[in-house]
C-alpha cells in the first residue's frame, strides 16, 4: 500500500528520550533523540506535512530535583521547568531532524495549552514525573518538599503532579502556517506550558502529551495521528496468560476495553483516550506503535501497530 499524504501528528514519549535505564544525560538524549529522527523522516520523504509533540515528564522531574538542590539560585516554579524543558528537548530533536531532512526544516514552537483552573487534576495530582525511586527515598521527598508521591505500575515511587485537560492550543496560528510552509514542527512539547484559559496566567501542572497531541491534531485538522510507544501494539489482558495483540480497533470496542479497566491510567489509557477523541472529533485514524514500526504502520503494513478508526460499513446492493 502506498503511504497517504498529508498531515500527521506524532507524539513522542518522555521515556523514549531518556530511557527508564540511562541517567539522563546530555548524550544519552542527543543519541535518543537520533534514533527518533530516523523514524520521523520516514514520515517526511514520503511526502506528510509533520507535527511532533513530546512528553517530558523523566526530564522535568529531573529537573525539579535538581532546582530544588541548589543553593544559591532559587528554585523557578513546575511552569518554567516546563518551558524549559520543552525549548531542551525540542532544541535537541531540531537538530536531530535537521540531520536527517536538511538544515532548517525543523522548527521549535515554545507553546502554551490552555487549561481549566477549575479541572478535578488540581486536586487530585496524578501525572508522574521525574526518576523512579524506592519507597523510602520517596516519603522522605515528600516530607521534606510538600510533594505527592505514588507508586508507578509497579516499577517504582515517583512524584505525581496535577494533569488537567488541554482545552486549546494558544500557538494554533503559528503551528499552521509553519506546516503550511512545510516545516517540520516541534509544538506543545511536554505537553505544552499550562496556563488558564481565559487570564492566561501560567499554572503549575504537566498536561498529558498524548491529550495534547490529539488536540493538537484536531485542530491543524491532521489526516493521522501516531502515540508512539516502547511496545509494537495494544495488548488485551496484558501481564497475564491471556495476553494478546490487537491490530485494529472501532472507537466503541476500544471505548468498552478502556471501561473495562484493560488501559491503565499510568500506560495505555492515555493513548486510548487521545486516540478516541482524535477519531470522534473527525480524525481519520490514530495508530498506537512503537518508533521502529513507525513507517510500516504508516504505509499499512498489515500488523504493525494499533489503528483506532472507523471500520466502513459495507455497501450491500439490493437488486
Amino acid at each position: 500500500m502506498q503511504p497517504r499524504a498529508g498531515t500527521a501528528v506524532v507524539a513522542v514519549g518522555g521515556n523514549a528520550l531518556t530511557r527508564p535505564d540511562q541517567r539522563g544525560t546530555a548524550e544519552e538524549i542527543a543519541a535518543n533523540a537520533a534514533d527518533m529522527a530516523a523514524a520521523l523522516a520516514g514520515l517526511v520523504r514520503a511526502g506528510r506535512r509533520v507535527a511532533v509533540v513530546h512528553g517530558n515528564g523523566p526530564q522535568v522531574g529531573n529537573l525539579a530535583l535538581q532546582q530544588e538542590a541548589a543553593t544559591t539560585v532559587p528554585a523557578q516554579p513546575l511552569h518554567q521547568l516546563s518551558a524549559m524543558t520543552q525549548a531542551q528537548l525540542g532544541g535537541v530533536l531540531v537538530r536531530a531532524i535537521d540531520a536527517e531532512c536538511g538544515a532548517g526544516l525543523a522548527v521549535c514552537v515554545v507553546t502554551h495549552v490552555a487549561v481549566d483552573p477549575a479541572d478535578p487534576a488540581f486536586t487530585h495530582p496524578t501525572k508522574p514525573i521525574g526518576p523512579f525511586l524506592d519507597r523510602t527515598a520517596a516519603g522522605a521527598l515528600a516530607r521534606e518538599r510538600g510533594w505527592t508521591v505514588a507508586e508507578d505500575a509497579g516499577r517504582g515511587w515517583r512524584r505525581v503532579v496535577p494533569s488537567p485537560r488541554p482545552t486549546g492550543i494558544v500557538e494554533l496560528s503559528a503551528v499552521r502556517m509553519l506546516l503550511a510552509a512545510g516545516a517540520v514542527v516541534l509544538a506543545a512539547g511536554g505537553g505544552g506550558i499550562a496556563v488558564d484559559g481565559g487570564s492566561m496566567a501560567p499554572l503549575d501542572a504537566v498536561v498529558d502529551k498524548d491529550l495534547a497531541a490529539a488536540a493538537m491534531a484536531t485542530a491543524v485538522r491532521a489526516d493521522e495521528l501516531y502515540l508512539l510507544t516502547g511496545v509494537d501494539c495494544v495488548l488485551l489482558d496484558h501481564g497475564t496468560p491471556r495476553q494478546r495483540p490487537v491490530h485494529r480497533l472501532d472507537p466503541e470496542q476500544a471505548a468498552e476495553h478502556l471501561a473495562a479497566g484493560q488501559f491503565p491510567p499510568g500506560s495505555m489509557g492515555p493513548k486510548i483516550t487521545a486516540a478516541l477523541a482524535f477519531v470522534r472529533d473527525g480524525g481519520h485514524r490514530a495508530i498506537i506503535t512503537s518508533a521502529r514500526l513507525l513507517r510500516a504502520a504508516a504505509e499499512g503494513v498489515p500488523g504493525a501497530g494499533t489503528q483506532i478508526e472507523r471500520f466502513p460499513v459495507p455497501v450491500v446492493n439490493v437488486p
